[in-house]
C-alpha cells in the first residue's frame, strides 16, 4: 500500500443508488437537477437605415486666416553656451569633474590635470610636437566618445583632464605661426 492520502472525486449522499458507470466529462450528478434550457433566440430583423442625400457637386471653398505669432526672444550667447554645456552633463557633474581634475592629490601635491599637462609638455620638448598633439588628442577623443555614450562621471573627469593637458601641455600659440609660415624659433 502507498502512503498517499485518498482524495474523493465524488461524494454520493446516503440513500442514493450507486450509478451504473463512472461519470464522464460534463455529466451532471443524478441528485442535481439539470439547468433549464434557455429560450430560443428570436431572429434578427435587419433595420434599413436611409442614407443621407449626397451634397450637390460643386467647388469647395476653404478660407484660412493666419494669426500673427509672437516670436520668442533670441537667446543670448551666454544662454546658448550654458544650454550647450548642460546638454553634455548636469552642472553638478561638471563641477565635480573640474574639482577632481584640478584639486591636488593628497601626499603628491599636484593635480591629475597638472601631472598630465606636464607629461604632455615633456613629450612635446623631448619627442616632438606632432607626438604631443597625438598624445593628447587620442585620449581626448576616446574620453569624449565614451562620455557621449554613457554620460558617466568618470568619462567627464577623463575628458576634462585630457582637455587641460591639450590646452596647457601640447598647445603653443607659436604653432600657428609655424604651421602657416614654416618659421621656427
Amino acid at each position: 500500500m502507498t502512503d498517499l492520502p485518498i482524495i474523493p472525486t465524488r461524494i454520493i449522499p446516503a440513500g442514493a443508488p450507486l450509478p451504473e458507470r463512472p461519470p464522464g466529462p460534463g455529466d451532471i450528478p443524478p441528485w442535481r437537477t439539470a439547468p433549464a434550457t434557455p429560450p430560443p433566440v428570436p431572429p434578427v430583423t435587419p433595420t434599413v437605415m436611409p442614407w443621407p442625400e449626397p451634397p450637390p457637386l460643386g467647388p469647395i471653398e476653404v478660407h484660412v486666416t493666419f494669426l500673427p505669432a509672437e516670436e520668442p526672444p533670441e537667446p543670448s550667447r551666454g544662454e546658448r553656451l550654458w544650454t550647450w554645456v548642460t546638454s553634455i552633463a548636469a552642472p553638478w557633474k561638471i563641477l565635480a569633474a573640474l574639482l577632481a581634475a584640478l584639486l591636488p592629490i593628497p601626499g603628491v601635491g599636484y593635480s591629475l590635470a597638472g601631472v598630465w599637462a606636464h607629461t604632455v609638455g615633456e613629450a612635446r620638448t623631448e619627442v616632438g610636437i606632432p607626438w604631443a598633439y597625438a598624445l593628447t588628442t587620442v585620449p581626448l577623443l576616446l574620453a569624449a566618445r565614451l562620455l557621449h555614450r554613457t554620460r558617466a562621471l568618470r568619462f567627464l573627469i577623463a575628458t576634462v583632464i585630457a582637455l587641460i593637458g591639450l590646452l596647457f601641455g601640447a598647445l603653443d600659440p607659436f604653432d600657428i605661426v609655424t604651421i602657416t609660415t614654416g618659421v621656427t624659433r
